[in-house]
Order: structure tokens, then sequence, then C-alpha cells
């Protein structure tokens, strides 16, 4: 399968067990070629979301270190697209994480987005007006 862009849902549902979602996103993953790629944004809500559950933050940061995510750079180049960005979609309550993820998925070429938040990712257009596609 092509690269694919990680949100924050489906890394909190493949760490925990307890997560409503976590059959689901362990299924998708398993079809799923790694490195997946995601940002610090979505690292920070995660960790956030896991916070009581050290072992799964451990797991986490883990995933780095056996290539099973891979970090992108994000930089102040990005900030003028996140700004028109969250112009653009105002009336949505746009997320920094999905605002970066959709940046990603522009600046690598990536249309594909792990993600449980159908929502605002089934607003989200690239420049080219092309919907992103959605795992699960």
């Amino acid at each position: 399968m092509s690269r694919v862009l990680v949100d924050t849902g489906p890394l909190v549902a493949i760490l925990s067990q307890r997560d409503a979602h976590h059959t689901a996103c362990v299924e998708q993953l398993r079809k799923l070629s790694p490195p997946l790629l995601t940002c610090w944004p979505v690292i920070t809500e995660a960790a956030w979301l896991l916070r009581t559950d050290l072992a799964a933050v451990q797991r986490l940061l883990d995933g780095f270190e056996v290539g099973l995510f891979q970090l992108l750079p994000l930089d102040a180049s990005a900030m003028s697209w996140l700004s028109t960005f969250f112009t653009q979609y105002a009336d949505q309550g746009v997320q920094l994480a999905d605002a970066c993820l959709v940046y990603l998925a522009e600046r690598e070429k990536i249309d594909i987005v792990f993600t449980l938040d159908r929502r605002d990712f089934t607003v989200y257009r690239l420049a080219n007006k092309k919907a992103l596609k959605l795992l699960p």
C-alpha cells in the first residue's frame, strides 16, 4: 500500500486495548506497510490521551525506534499554510494536529489518512480540491 499518514485516534486505539476502536485499528494496521507517517502535534495529542497508561505511552515512543512510525518534520515554513488552512476551515473548529496532517498530505503528496475523525477529514480538501482517502 502507498504511504499513509496516521492521526491521533488510531494511534491511541492501537496502543490501548481499552479503546473502543482497538480491534478495528489493529486489523487495519495489519494491512498497512510501515512506517506510518505522522507529526509532533499528533504525538503530543496521543501521549496526552494515553497519559494514564504509561506502558502505552512507552509503546508509542518505541514504535518510532522499531520503524512502525516515522515522524515527518514541520518547520516555520509551514506556518503560513497552516494559518490559511485555519482561516479556510474556521467554522470546523480545526485542530492543529489535523491541519498539520493535511499540510503534510499536500507537501508529501500523500492522499491516505488513517483516522477515526470522519467529521473533519471528510470536509478537508487538498489544494487540487481532491478529498483524502480515509482508513479504516
